[in-house]
């Protein structure tokens, strides 16, 4: 009987020894906000929003899929910098929904939003200022808005910190695209190039949300919105990311 140890390696094997993909986004201030937004998002929809609405779950995945696409433009950005942009702008659209909805919340409550440049939100801004010489943010940092009883305070501190993350996601995006080229970017992105960038993209929709739907336009994932204007005015739907280059939309019922 042959008795020899069977050194081929098994899958569970190979998983383990698998190198870890790059999680250096851990360190960007962008991403360690958008960690704290999306916490904060999911305790003040907890607390402020019914949990069987379509508005609690929109705004819980808009703050998870804008944190999530922070991670993986950063994982792309030293392979494929086009990729990366692309991700980038998903994260401010995602983001930007959410914006959308925090001010939806004080509009409709008769609640004051606080001026940009005003003292209240310049002291939540502050609070970044004062560590940016830190490693990591720490959330306790913004304990005393987020926490704060009242409706007003949380969801404008909330805003706060989502005007923040754009302002850091556009100078990430600006910083990325001057190392595209005319062979590689836009229009003339050569087939190698768009099909990583569909497979990055299908990813990040499977691992981050697999209700999101991909747009029948040009593959890309797609968000849950709500009209604003017109006949359809509080309905919801599906809008691709990638507008306004694309104005992919569907019906706003999630898919089985």
């Amino acid at each position: 009987m042959d008795t020899t140890e069977n050194t081929t390696p098994t899958t569970e094997t190979l998983r383990e020894n698998r190198p870890r993909p790059d999680d250096g986004y851990r360190r960007l201030r962008s991403f360690q906000l958008a960690t704290i937004i999306y916490d904060a998002t999911v305790s003040f929809c907890d607390r402020l929003i019914d949990r069987s609405s379509r508005t609690h779950d929109r705004m819980v995945q808009a703050a998870r899929s804008g944190r999530q696409y922070i991670a993986e433009s950063s994982r792309a950005a030293a392979a494929d910098s086009t990729t990366a942009v692309h991700l980038t702008n998903a994260a401010r659209n995602s983001l930007d929904e959410l914006l959308l909805d925090y001010e939806d919340f004080l509009r409709q409550r008769k609640l004051r939003t606080w001026p940009k440049d005003g003292s209240e939100a310049q002291a939540v801004r502050n609070v970044e200022i004062k560590h940016e010489n830190s490693a990591a943010l720490d959330p306790v940092a913004y304990a005393a808005w987020l926490e704060h009883k009242d409706p007003a305070v949380a969801a404008n501190a909330r805003i706060c910190l989502i005007d923040q993350v754009d302002y850091l996601l556009a100078r990430q995006a600006t910083a990325r695209e001057p190392s595209c080229n005319s062979q590689s970017c836009g229009s003339h992105q050569p087939a190698a190039d768009r099909s990583s960038e569909k497979k990055v993209i299908k990813h990040l929709t499977d691992s981050s949300d697999t209700h999101a739907p991909a747009c029948k336009l040009c593959g890309k994932p797609m968000a849950l919105r709500t009209a604003r204007t017109g006949k359809s005015a509080g309905r919801s739907f599906w809008g691709c990311t990638g507008y306004p280059e694309c104005k992919g939309t569907l019906p706003g019922e999630k898919p089985v």
